[in-house]
């Protein structure tokens, strides 16, 4: 039998870790969160409903609806108030007195003095029209009522009966009651109707105009998406642009500031109009401010374009539909039309478009040109499809330098009579060297006989800051490089420029970002077309173009890197420009590789066969005939002029002087003498290979023997 144990006593040792109870912590529960009073509630809610987009639409909506009936009500007010006062006369004074055209106020206020004229006899009319209404309803009411009985009578005596008599006048009285009927019918929902009306035509006047604030406007016309140009929206650009001459004059002509401008045209992707700046604004003043004025038309700047006419103190501003820039142009009609050919005296290039979307073509005769622009911003395109179009003609020679040499122009292989592709000292030593012969050629043709005909030679080097920077000298020690008088690519490219014209030999170049190092003053300036491509500053646009085409708006520097690729800024006499400008924008058809080869595959088709030199040879040491059958190429036949201009191409020292007699000493000594075609004297590839021939078969037999 077990025995319980009662302990009287708290154990006082402390109890082990194994034997120690659990202790259990009893957390008390989070008293509950006071209620939130009602009247917070009730602000939230309402704050809610009142912040909420759906009540700020509405809230927008009901405020431009009102103020569209409000603010239609004081147009409608003016309109009738102008109508019968002169106040639109004083304010077109006002507004010419500030625009400092003296002459306009002058014409106004004769027009007001008229205006009151007209009014003072309208009022003393007035004063003698109860008199004579009075007679004219008495004398008009008796002669109705005598033709009535008249009428009656005549009515009378063919029924017989005497009531006839006054049936007219009885019926007339009668329909007189009938109209009677219908105004007192239709009156009194008449007066309740037309207040509604006359608002409803209220509102649509204030609708019109948007006559609203700007925050209770649609946000389409808020944020100016889609928003045409009208005159008031110019003039309160050109009254915000922060010029105080302008903004105070525009506050002084009031309503009447619409007076500065000419009529908006429709001009391509955009509108223009001409803007007659007030007394003491100048026009640089507002060219400066291009973006304000951009942004003001809800524009970007790029959709802006500032230019300055022949009249004086006037801008015209071409203003783009929003976006239009951004999209691309059609194809190049070089590709579209297969049967294209060039004209280089007559026909002008297509080139592109200009900012109205009318075709932008460039006349190439005797004009040395020059294009430039930041790097991949479309130059060798550009450049390259003036040459694609003028390869068309088979009469144009071509001497090309790619100092790129990535084959941006291997498509000229077999069409060209000299094509150097390569970025190095060497290529740069090639093309110069090229130049000079051009140089050569262009002396022999000034010291033919008076009335000489020659066929174009267009002179091309691409890249040619790679030109103007290198750092190679010849054996005498002249640079080939450099813009001092003993530099030879840059005494070259002058001496066309000074003479080649006038015999047709033209300097075309591309350069990229240009400084007075890697493209020279007296070079650029000697350009007749000079183009430019985005630019980084003004200081070179002022290089690109000249300091008369930036003065008169020209801007490449305001093109966007990347975005305006293939847009240009011409300055040119072989473009049409608009009358009073000095430069025309134009976006470039845009031309691929693929596009290019087929292009110059047709230009080959037309001609006999060219042999491209792809180096300049300078060994003293040369075969006269093996030169020339080498020039001739795979053509059957070759006009002599022509093997005369290859041969000194191929070797200006030892063909440059050389004529047609040296020409044909050579052949005839071979037995391959040069002979009549078609009226022009020339030398046939078969003589010239069998004398060839024949020559290395002698030359065997007398070693053999």
């Amino acid at each position: 039998m077990s025995e319980n144990v009662v302990h009287l006593h708290k154990p006082t040792d402390p109890p082990t870790p194994d034997t120690a109870p659990t202790v259990l912590t009893v957390v008390p529960d989070t008293p509950p969160a006071r209620p939130v009073p009602l009247w917070v509630r009730s602000g939230r809610a309402v704050k809610t409903a009142a912040t909420h987009e759906r009540t700020r639409s509405t809230g927008r909506a009901v405020a431009r609806h009102a103020s569209y009936t409000f603010n239609g009500g004081r147009i409608v007010a003016r309109r009738t108030w102008d109508g019968r006062t002169g106040s639109r006369y004083e304010r077109m004074i006002r507004a010419a007195e500030a625009a400092g055209n003296l002459e306009a106020a002058e014409e106004w206020e004769e027009r007001l003095q008229r205006f009151r004229a007209a009014r003072h006899h309208r009022r003393m009319d007035l004063l003698h029209s109860p008199v004579e209404a009075a007679k004219g309803v008495a004398v008009g009411a008796g002669m109705s009522i005598g033709v009535l009985v008249a009428l009656g009578v005549v009515m009378a005596i063919n029924t017989g009966h005497v009531d006839d008599v006054i049936t007219p006048l009885s019926a007339t009285i009668d329909f007189i009651a009938l109209l009677i009927r219908i105004v007192q019918i239709v009156w009194g929902p008449a007066l309740t109707i037309g207040p509604f009306l006359a608002l409803l035509a209220l509102w649509s006047v204030g609708r019109k105009q948007q006559a609203a604030p700007n925050w209770a406007l649609p946000a389409n016309v808020r944020n100016g998406e889609g928003e045409p140009i009208t005159p008031s929206i110019v003039v309160k650009a050109l009254r915000d642009l922060g010029v105080p001459a302008l903004r105070n004059a525009i506050k002084e002509m009031g309503d009447a500031g619409a007076s500065m401008l000419g009529p908006i045209t429709i001009a391509g992707c955009g509108v223009e109009v001409d803007v007659t700046l007030p007394s003491g604004v100048s026009t640089n003043e507002v060219q400066n401010k291009r973006r304000k004025l951009a942004e003001n038309l809800t524009r970007h700047e790029h959709e802006v374009f500032i230019t300055i006419p022949q009249a004086a103190r006037t801008v015209r501003l071409w203003i783009a539909d929003s976006g239009a820039l951004d999209e691309p142009i059609g194809p190049s009609p070089l590709v579209t039309d297969e049967t294209m050919t060039a004209d280089y005296i007559k026909g002008k290039a297509p080139w592109g478009q200009d900012l109205r979307g009318d075709a932008a073509a460039l006349s190439l005769y005797q004009r040395h040109l020059l294009i430039t622009g930041l790097s991949n911003q479309g130059k060798t395109v550009a450049l390259r499809s003036l040459a694609l179009w003028l390869s068309l003609d088979k009469s144009v020679q071509f001497l090309m330098g790619d100092l790129k040499g990535v084959g941006d122009w291997a498509m000229f292989d077999g069409l060209a009579t000299t094509l150097i592709q390569g970025p190095t000292d060497e290529h740069v030593i090639q093309v110069t060297e090229m130049v000079e012969g051009a140089v050569d050629e262009m002396n022999r043709r000034i010291q033919a006989p008076p009335g000489s005909v020659f066929p174009p030679l267009i002179v091309l080097v691409d890249e040619a800051q790679v030109a103007f920077m290198c750092p190679a000298k010849d054996e005498d020690k002249r640079p080939y490089g450099g813009s001092k008088a003993n530099s030879r690519y840059f005494m070259a490219v002058r001496k066309i420029h000074n003479q080649g014209r006038a015999v047709n030999v033209l300097m075309w170049q591309g350069t990229q970002d240009p400084t007075n190092e890697n493209l020279p003053k007296l070079v650029r300036e000697g350009a007749h077309t000079r183009a430019s491509l985005a630019l980084g500053t003004e200081s070179q646009a002022r290089m690109a173009l000249g300091d008369k085409a930036v003065d008169g708006g020209a801007a490449p520097n305001l093109l966007r890197p990347g975005l305006d690729r293939g847009t240009l800024v011409v300055a040119s006499d072989g473009i049409t420009i608009p009358a009073g400008q000095s430069s025309i924008t134009v976006r470039t058809h845009y031309i691929d590789d693929d596009a290019a080869d087929a292009i110059t595959a047709r230009a080959k088709a037309l001609r006999d066969g060219v042999t491209t030199l792809h180096a300049i040879e300078r060994s003293e040491e040369h075969d006269s005939l093996a030169d020339i059958a080498a020039v001739i190429g795979d053509a059957p036949r070759v006009r002599t002029k022509d093997v005369l201009a290859r041969l000194a191409t191929r070797n200006t020292d030892a063909y440059g002087g050389w004529s047609f007699i040296d020409l044909k000493r050579v052949l005839d000594d071979a037995g391959a003498e040069p002979y009549k075609s078609d009226g022009v004297m020339v030398v046939a590839r078969d003589r010239v290979a069998r004398a060839l021939a024949n020559r290395d078969t002698d030359g065997s037999a007398s070693a053999d023997g």
